[in-house]
């Protein structure tokens, strides 16, 4: 028995019907090629791990330089009582332990998220890094300790760089491709 002159058979659920190719799974599709991190975001990433160790040797400063702080207080205002002395001691080290914990925590979200490409991370990067320019001019003028002020200029200038890394032409490519088309 001949087909000719009978029209063709309904698609069915394995495709079918004259001309037709078979339907694929979804599930059987090949994976997507993963995008590889150039040099300059590995380094970028890395040098955010350290800006998040520096974080944590500032903390420790403000614990351990409590003296220090008292000094500076005292200098500032000679007119201050003992017990207001010790009250902005403990303000200054509370506060030095709370944005140290806050830099510890962003300098790592900041590491994760441009570290995966997400092109939103590097500009959130440059921000908190014109948020730490002007805190580096804050802590220039007021007084402290020379350490804590020769931690905020190293951490700016890290900064500085890891924003150049993530500005590159490479690193471009890379979040580029990495936010791939949206659905």
């Amino acid at each position: 028995m001949s087909d000719y002159g009978n029209p063709p058979p309904p698609p069915g659920p394995q495709g079918g019907g004259y001309g037709q190719m078979p339907q694929l799974d979804p599930s059987q599709a090949p994976p997507a090629a993963a995008v590889t991190r150039p040099p300059a975001m590995d380094q970028a990433v890395l040098l955010m791990k350290v800006g998040a160790g520096l974080s944590v040797l500032g903390l420790l400063l403000s614990l351990f330089m409590r003296d220090a702080v008292r000094d500076a207080v005292e200098k500032s205002s000679t007119s201050l009582t003992p017990a207001q002395v010790d009250s902005a001691v403990t303000i200054g080290t509370a506060t030095g332990i709370v944005f140290g914990l806050i830099g510890v925590g962003l300098w790592l979200w900041m590491a994760s998220a441009n570290g995966k490409g997400k092109s939103w991370a590097r500009i959130v990067a440059t921000v908190f890094f014109g948020f730490s320019v002007l805190g580096l001019l804050s802590t220039v003028i007021q007084p402290g300790p020379v350490v804590s002020k020769l931690l905020t200029v190293v951490s700016t200038l890290l900064g500085a760089y890891i924003i150049v890394l993530l500005w590159k032409k490479e690193s471009s490519e890379f979040y580029r491709a990495s936010s791939g088309p949206r659905a």
